[in-house]
Parts: structure tokens; C-alpha cells; sequence
């Protein structure tokens, strides 16, 4: 997690919620520069983990080059929030889609242009989720993605 952004201890908690739920150890690391993130990675060794979730975040998606090759160089297998991450080689992504968000923002504005006061706008959410997942980077991990999972994910790299 980057700990400057807003949301970030509010993710932590509910993340730490649902490790608990399920029995799990969960390990927060958090990073907001390059350096911080070849910390993060090289107590990933010490802590023993099994999986990495990299948190949803402007910064850390500026750096997801850096954050994809670690996690193969550590062989941990990874979950990102978009799926630019694992069009470069991370495991498996899942998030809203940022192609449907940067329209929905170029939608906004050409009202705005328009006329509308953004006052005027409604709120939205996000609509469209994609799950992708990367069976070149499960194979190098030595991992079996179930059938299931694979019939339900939005795209497929081979």
C-alpha cells in the first residue's frame, strides 16, 4: 500500500478484516517511492509470504514495471487492481476498468464544456470489472489456475 493515499487505512482495515475472517497473516507493507518498494520486496523473503496484493493507486501503478519484475524476481505470485499489470507479466489482475473510467471522465468533461454545471453531475461508480489473468506468468510460478477461474476471467493471456 502507499500509505499517503487517502484510502490507504481504511483498505488496511478491511483488508486485516477479512484476512482475520479467514484465518489468514497478513503482512502490510507499504511503499511510496522506488526505494521503498525494493524494501517492501526484500522483506517479502523474511516474512515468508505466500501472495502479494499490491494495492489500487496512482502511484504504484506509475510503477508497476518495477512491481511486476520483483514480484517475478521473488517468484511471489501477485494480484493487481488493473490490468495493465498483467499485460506486462503480473499473475492475475482484477479492478474497474480504467479504459471505462477515462471515458466516463472525457464524458464529464464535454458536458461540463457544454454547459452543465458539474454541480449538476451525478456521482457514478465504477460499472465494469475485468479479471484478467496471465498463464505465462502462472506456469513460471509452477501454478494450476482452476478451469472456473479461468471461464469467468474477461481475458486470458497466453
Amino acid at each position: 500500500m502507499n500509505p499517503n493515499n487517502a484510502t490507504a487505512e481504511r483498505v488496511i482495515r478491511d483488508v486485516q478484516e477479512a484476512a482475520r475472517t479467514n484465518g489468514l497473516q497478513l503482512h502490510v507493507l507499504k511503499a511510496s517511492s522506488e526505494r521503498e518498494i525494493d524494501s517492501a520486496f526484500a522483506s517479502l523473503v523474511q516474512l515468508h509470504v505466500d501472495a502479494l496484493v499490491v494495492g489500487a493507486d496512482p502511484f504504484l501503478s506509475t510503477r508497476r514495471e518495477q512491481l511486476v519484475t520483483l514480484a517475478s524476481r521473488r517468484a511471489v505470485p501477485a494480484i493487481y487492481a488493473w490490468r495493465e499489470f498483467a499485460a506486462i507479466g503480473g499473475l492475475i489482475s482484477y479492478g474497474s476498468s480504467l479504459t471505462a473510467a477515462f471515458r466516463l471522465v472525457g464524458a464529464y468533461a464535454g458536458k461540463i464544456l457544454k454547459g452543465t454545471k458539474p454541480a449538476d453531475l451525478p456521482v457514478e461508480q465504477p460499472t465494469k470489472y475485468e479479471l484478467v489473468i496471465n498463464l505465462k506468468t502462472a506456469k513460471a510460478l509452477g501454478i494450476t489456475v482452476p478451469p472456473t477461474l479461468l471461464a469467468s476471467a474477461d481475458e486470458v493471456i497466453e
